[in-house]
């Protein structure tokens, strides 16, 4: 037996939906139409079984009236009805999410909107911070492709699941990828090994170009930044570090926006690339400002920050970025790399000062240390930079 009911502003379809019943249940679409006024309507298909060409027709008559319908946790067998028959190009269309724990599972990757965890052998998730995060996890699915087409090596999510811990995670099938701060807690492989490995990725990444307004400008990212921090800084400070970015060159070169050693894993000998929902595009200094904080400007004040997100000292991770720029740059010539860091410096700490704002609880001495910090670095740096290119 079939059945449709109106249940918490939702429809709710139930059984099986063909020939022998539809003229009920069309009359009863036709009584909670004239009785209720929707804008949207979301189906929800948990309890279908079945649905015919008849029923189909009942959809179609629904979407007519209603045309912002969703349907909604449909099962495979249901959802290849929809598909086959056109329904998933008119309406949206969404499949029923399978369940999975990541309840004592092992972290092995983090990046800014979530973590990822290794739920079996073969198969990770990325768990999303924000709970109602499926436009997020649409949105980097499809930058992972557009990565991947562009010959970034990345891992692609083959499915999205409901986390039984709450929220929504995405699933991709990694046989024994392990992150690079993982080889470098182990001592698997040397330091100078994972630094090739990750700066070779890297250049892979900033070789590829992309469509102007693809992706978010990072360099008008920084500029937003700076405008937050105008109320906080000395006004000659501000306009310099606002004109330094704006001389910075147009460049449509990709970035991945939090590039460090948790979002970079290796298989089989190959790095893939994962936490694609910063991708942007711009100039190179705004990446290594990224890594910068990653690296140094997170836990400047707090070295134990390094050992509590890596599981390796502050001073590992700190030789990690040195010998990173050093390899990209492709010199040895420390006043070439300080120059060039105190760039990143200035970008990274223009950033702190913004989530420092934003983020901390305000009037707390953490909130107060890290704004006179990133302040101090501001002043000290500026004097000493004429350009942020390289």
């Amino acid at each position: 037996m079939g059945n449709i009911e109106l249940a918490n502003g939702n429809l709710v379809i139930s059984g099986r939906i063909d020939s022998t019943n539809a003229p009920e249940l069309e009359a009863k679409i036709t009584g909670i139409l004239e009785e209720n006024s929707f804008d949207n309507l979301e189906v929800d298909c948990a309890k279908l079984n079945y649905i015919s060409s008849a029923g189909l027709r009942l959809i179609l008559k629904l979407r007519k009236a209603i045309p912002g319908i969703r349907l909604i946790n449909v099962s495979d067998e249901v959802f290849d009805i929809f598909q086959i028959t056109g329904f998933t190009e008119m309406m949206e269309v969404q499949r029923a999410f399978k369940v999975v724990s990541i309840e004592g599972c092992e972290v092995i990757g983090q990046g800014a909107n979530g973590k990822v965890y290794r739920i079996d052998p073969e198969t990770i998730v990325k768990a999303y911070i924000n709970t109602d995060s499926l436009p997020d996890i649409k949105r980097e699915r499809e930058l992972a492709r557009k990565a991947f087409v562009l010959g970034v090596p990345t891992a692609i999510s083959y499915d999205v699941v409901k986390l039984k811990e709450g929220g929504y995670g995405s699933v991709f099938e990694l046989l024994k990828a392990t992150s690079l701060n993982k080889l470098l807690k182990s001592g698997e492989k040397s330091m100078d090994e994972l630094v090739e490995m990750s700066v070779g990725l890297l250049k892979v990444i900033h070789s590829c170009e992309v469509d102007a307004g693809s992706l978010p400008d990072m360099k008008q990212v920084v500029l937003e930044w700076i405008e937050f921090d105008r109320d906080y800084l000395p006004a000659d400070q501000y306009e310099k570090l606002k004109a330094l970015v704006q001389a910075v060159p147009e460049t449509n070169h990709l970035l991945h926006g939090d590039y460090h050693i948790k979002n970079v894993l290796v298989q089989n000998g190959e790095c893939l690339l994962i936490d694609m929902d910063t991708l942007c595009y711009g100039h190179p200094i705004f990446e290594f400002a990224s890594m910068y904080n990653d690296y140094c400007g997170y836990s400047y004040l707090d070295p134990e920050v390094s050992m509590n997100f890596y599981g390796v000292s502050h001073d590992e991770v700190v030789e990690f970025w040195r010998k990173s720029l050093a390899l990209y740059l492709g010199t040895d010539d420390a006043a070439r790399l300080d120059d060039v860091e105190r760039k990143a410096m200035l970008i990274g700490f223009a950033r702190i000062l913004r989530r420092a704002v934003r983020k901390m609880v305000s009037g707390s001495e953490e909130q107060e240390q890290t704004m006179a910090n990133a302040r101090k670095q501001i002043a000290g740096i500026l004097p000493l930079v004429d350009t942020l290119e390289f």
